[in-house]
């Protein structure tokens, strides 16, 4: 579902040019988890970000459902990654005037489905995360986990293959953050890929393969779809 081949990027801070990612290459195979850990500024958020089409490599491919993404014109890519992946922000980055339905519906609606379609099909997707009781409240109502149980619904909404998670349980108490390793260890065994970057070991316990990085690079893998 991902494969990620000696990709690099690099930025500037002042007048300090910083290597953030040093030809690292990574594959996620359909239906597992992937947890990638290390320290602060080690590069695994930056990994994430090109993984899900958000930023392109220096140099290196991105390939996400057979189809590398570094090299799609924008609109090719934009289309791709609402119909292929799934981004979970640690502030959940829902939208506060819509219904938990709405949210969760908004990408396929911007996709030009049907809004009976696409709301269907959200109430499917928070079913799967144990939320359907609660698509007509709105965000605020919400606790931190069942806010991040919805982003999670709205990454998978659609069937999408790929759901990458930007720290999903770094902001929660220990019994939200339960909630929300369990939905996405649910999506994991419907067939869905997920990579998630933390510095929770509880997360990397329940991962099928854990990661590690240090100054750009993969250090160590480990597990048993390592």
């Amino acid at each position: 579902m991902l494969v990620l081949d000696g990709v690099t990027r690099r930025y500037r801070s002042g007048e300090v040019e910083v290597q953030a990612v040093r030809g690292v290459s990574l594959t996620a195979r359909e239906g597992t988890l992937t947890a990638v850990m290390g320290p602060s500024g080690c590069g695994k958020s930056t990994l994430l970000t090109m993984a899900g089409g958000l930023q392109p490599p220096d140099t290196g491919t991105v390939t996400v459902a057979g189809v590398r993404i570094d090299t799609l014109a924008e609109a090719d890519l934009y289309q791709h990654r609402r119909r292929h992946i799934g981004y979970v922000f640690q502030d959940y980055n829902l939208v506060r005037i819509l219904s938990v339905a709405e949210n969760v519906a908004l990408p396929a609606e911007l996709d030009g489905m049907s809004r009976r379609k696409a709301r269907a099909q959200a109430r499917e997707a928070l079913a799967s995360v144990g939320m359907d009781a609660y698509a007509d409240r709105y965000p605020d109502s919400l606790s931190g986990g069942q806010q991040q149980r919805v982003a999670l619904a709205r990454a998978f909404s659609g069937g999408r293959g790929l759901i990458l998670a930007d720290e999903p349980t770094g902001a929660l108490d220990s019994e939200s953050a339960g909630q929300v390793l369990d939905s996405l260890q649910a999506l994991v065994r419907s067939g869905a890929t997920c990579v998630i970057v933390t510095h929770d070991e509880a997360v990397a316990a329940r991962a099928d393969r854990v990661v590690r990085m240090r100054d750009g690079v993969v250090g160590e893998v480990t597990g048993a779809a390592a």
